[in-house]
């Protein structure tokens, strides 16, 4: 059985949800990420941030990333995939959620991140179109 941590990238890093979205952003770049899992000042994951999400939620409606805090969008609850869960429950949790992206944890610690690219790498050649089309946005 493959599992989310064979498919995930290690080693991801956070945001701290007290840090503003410019210094994200700068992250983003630094890294070649497009998003980011918010942490917590108790090293708990708090949620993610897109560079989308820099744009829509703030820039567009007049917000100042100098100042606006990387925890002002990641509120809720996020949705995780645990790192020993099988590879077609991470997938269905994407298609379920509409995300492309999946924090992946074990117990309470972030380990990595599982995007759809991750999984198209690795998924049968066969397979990665429907892969693609689960996924994707209506």
């Amino acid at each position: 059985m493959a599992t989310a941590r064979d498919y995930m990238t290690g080693s991801a890093e956070c945001i701290g949800e007290n840090e503003t979205l410019e210094q994200a952003a700068q992250k983003m770049v630094q890294l070649e990420v497009g998003s980011l899992p918010i942490c917590g000042d108790d090293n708990r994951l708090k949620g993610v941030v897109t560079d989308r999400d820099i744009v829509v939620k703030c820039l567009a409606t007049g917000g100042d990333p100098r100042t606006a805090l990387a925890g002002e969008l990641g509120g809720g609850k996020p949705v995780t995939i645990g790192a020993d869960d099988d590879i077609e429950e991470a997938i269905s949790t994407m298609q379920k959620h509409q995300l492309r992206r999946l924090p992946v944890i074990d117990g309470h610690d972030l380990v990595g991140m599982l995007s759809q690219a991750d999984i198209a790498r690795s998924y049968p050649r066969e397979r990665v179109g429907d892969l693609v089309e689960f996924i994707s946005f209506d």
